[in-house]
């Protein structure tokens, strides 16, 4: 199972995207846990042995600072795609999480 840590701004917006990735993931055959959190909280949740951190556009502006923190826990960052975050963009999300997972 990948676990995979979702940022936004507050942990709130991310709950119908998170939803469609698990849906795009199960009819791939793949089982994820995913959790959105606010941003503030990235440096705390590093802590619970995350496979990937995953970052929404709308806080692209503190995509820098979020990486160093993943980064100095060993694990990939990537930012998600506009065009993936929304509830139609699950095969754009799975596709940007399994290339940051690889």
């Amino acid at each position: 199972m990948t676990k995979v840590l979702f940022v936004c701004s507050g942990g709130m917006s991310s709950a119908i995207v998170v939803n469609t990735l698990k849906k795009e993931a199960e009819k791939h055959g793949q089982a994820l846990e995913v959790k959105a959190i606010g941003s503030s909280e990235v440096a705390a949740e590093l802590e619970n042995n995350w496979d990937v951190v995953m970052v929404a556009p709308q806080i692209k502006h503190r995509f820098d600072n979020i990486k160093k923190e993943a980064d100095a826990h060993g694990v990939p960052c990537g930012p998600i795609p506009p065009q993936a975050y929304t509830p139609l963009g699950g095969p754009t999300l799975l596709k940007t999480l399994q290339e940051l997972v690889k």
